[in-house]
């Protein structure tokens, strides 16, 4: 069993790990959501494993960012509890549905990238999917296909790109196939115009010495990386929700969805660790 430790530093440690010092994140304002905000709702979507000090610092950081811009919105952290490897597109599919029907669009969202130009634009996207974290903006990410990090999109249009692939487990190339999802359904893909803050319009908080990230490539899945899955999506991902917990964060509320992926290792033998 997994046994966290909250420190007043804002440190999240699993018993015998020493991971590095961060400050803890600023208690949120009270805020309640006013109908006057408008009509939409957001659910922000985290796929998540293990990242306890960085989930500290983004759900008080993204509920006073999105209160400040009244964006009446519901947090979720799809927390990955099974021993496959990482599989952040399958979570975003879980994520959407089990995020209810109090919410008509989503924001797929990277749990290490902060917005800090109050400027960016979070509201529903009407016109199709838009891209927050553009290649111009994204402090790491600069290629013109680039659609990760941050993405909103309606449910409607989520739907008709029938999700994410879920045959892509280890990190990267599930958003890459997701471009070409969003091409293949007629839809046009927007981004922020108008941000003067560059790469500084970011805080990315992710450590690669503390967090390395899953690169390998196994068998196949060399190959595979780079098809089009024209099959499977949303309605097709295999899991189950072991627990789900409402909570707070320094008074910042959040769902926490525990969550069981299955995986066929006759399709995709790489989504076991060797």
């Amino acid at each position: 069993m997994l046994w966290l430790q909250l420190s007043c530093t804002g440190d999240v440690r699993k018993q015998g790990d020493v991971p590095p010092k961060q400050s803890c994140p600023p208690v949120p304002r009270t805020v309640n959501e006013d109908p006057s905000w408008g009509p939409h709702r957001l659910a922000l979507i985290i796929p998540f494993r293990e990242r306890f000090e960085e989930l500290l610092s983004f759900v008080p950081h993204m509920h006073q960012y999105l209160s400040d811009k009244k964006i009446r919105h519901h947090i979720f952290v799809v927390n990955q509890v099974d021993h496959y490897r990482f599989n952040r597109a399958s979570l975003i599919n879980v994520g959407f549905l089990e995020s209810g029907n109090d919410t008509d669009y989503i924001a797929m969202h990277d749990v290490d990238l902060l917005p800090l130009n109050p400027s960016l634009d979070y509201g529903f996207p009407e016109k199709g999917p838009f891209h927050v974290a553009s290649p111009d903006l994204h402090p790491l990410y600069h290629y013109k296909t680039y659609v990760g990090g941050i993405l909103l999109l309606t449910k409607q249009h989520y739907e008709l790109c029938n999700g994410m692939s879920n045959r892509f487990w280890g990190w990267g190339r599930e958003d890459d196939e997701f471009y070409r999802r969003i091409k293949g359904a007629g839809l046009q893909l927007h981004r922020p115009t108008g941000i003067s803050t560059g790469y500084q319009t970011f805080h990315h908080i992710h450590d690669p010495a503390w967090r390395k990230r899953d690169q390998k490539r196994i068998a196949a899945q060399k190959q595979e990386q780079f098809r089009v899955d024209h099959e499977g999506g949303l309605h097709s991902v295999q899991y189950r929700v072991e627990s789900r917990t409402e909570m707070t964060i320094t008074g910042a509320p959040c769902t926490v969805l525990n969550v069981l992926l299955e995986c066929d290792l006759n399709e995709t033998p790489w989504c076991a660790f060797t």
